[in-house]
């Protein structure tokens, strides 16, 4: 028969929760802005309260135990939830909080949104950190179990209790060097499906709605390379003459003329992009997380919907 553990300390708990997403002594003990013995004396401390090693070395790393595995997210549910039940009702003050935000947004989004909201946080909130990581190549599970506080992005099917919220809508457009072909002439249909592409595709895919609306026509498009992220197909893009990529317009007009590269807008229409942002019910009433939501919300409406001059 197990003891019953009459002290419970939260602060084992959140310990536990930067243990398990670090996977190191060291790392923890510095988000925790703790000493590196005083961080191994709280492991050793879990250690005992759950009669698990919890954490085990495995070369020049440590790995967590197959219990440590099973418990990872209900460890952070718990974590956000208390912190929640504990945090002072009506907004937070922004300049005092200390909080690491996990979103998960593709490079338009981070580079577009993600960097004017850095610098939201940097003038009003310069404790947080915001750690932006890759959209998932799968389901987006991330929001359910807590690896990730926010999604932002073009969403795909998301577990039906959680949030989302339309931000905007933005569109696709051709993109290419000024001395292409197809930056000057009419641009037809034709054009397009002869030119070389690049596909940006995180997972690899080789067609998208371009093609859809292509064999509308009864035309097809050949995909010479596929690149993982926008930006990497926009470096390519200023690198060769003979190839074509896609874009979101909104938010990578800055990028685009920056390089000095040319967007023209589609001869056949695509459906619109849909930008919005998902969280899970479990950080509706948190009042750091509402403040986060509020400023990628002014963030959104100061990136993509803003005045632009016409394109080309």
């Amino acid at each position: 028969m197990h003891p019953v553990h009459t002290k419970l300390d939260f602060n084992l708990l959140v310990a536990l929760d930067v243990l398990l997403e670090e996977c190191s002594v060291t790392a923890a003990a510095d988000r925790l802005a703790v000493s590196e013995p005083a961080m191994s004396r709280t492991l050793g401390r879990i250690r005992k309260v759950v009669e698990d090693p919890v954490l085990v070395r495995a070369g020049h790393t440590m790995q967590p135990t197959p219990r440590a595995v099973a418990m990872r997210s209900e460890v952070r549910a718990l974590v956000q939830r208390t912190r929640a039940v504990l945090a002072p009702a009506g907004e937070p003050d922004p300049g005092s909080l200390t909080r690491t935000f996990t979103i998960s947004a593709n490079d338009a989004m981070v580079t577009s949104v993600g960097d004017h909201l850095l610098t939201c946080v940097e003038q009003q909130a310069p404790k947080v950190t915001l750690r932006f990581l890759a959209e998932p190549p799968g389901d987006h599970a991330g929001l359910r179990d807590g690896g990730i506080d926010l999604q932002m992005g073009v969403l795909g099917p998301l577990a039906p209790e959680v949030h989302t919220e339309l931000l905007a809508t933005d569109h696709t457009v051709m993109v290419m060097r000024p001395d292409h072909p197809l930056a000057g002439g009419e641009l037809t249909a034709e054009r397009v499906a002869a030119a070389r592409h690049i596909v940006t595709s995180r997972r690899g895919r080789l067609s998208g709605p371009v093609d859809d609306a292509l064999a509308v026509r009864g035309l097809g498009r050949h995909a010479a390379v596929v690149a993982p992220t926008f930006a990497a197909t926009l470096l390519m893009l200023a690198n060769r003459h003979d190839v074509v990529g896609l874009f979101p317009w909104r938010q990578y007009r800055t990028n685009v003329r920056t390089l000095g590269l040319v967007a023209r807008e589609l001869p056949m229409p695509l459906p619109p992009l849909q930008l919005s942002m998902a969280w899970h019910p479990r950080d509706d009433a948190d009042p750091a997380h509402q403040w986060l939501r509020s400023r990628i919300r002014h963030s959104a409406k100061a990136v993509l919907e803003r005045e632009d001059v016409p394109i080309g």
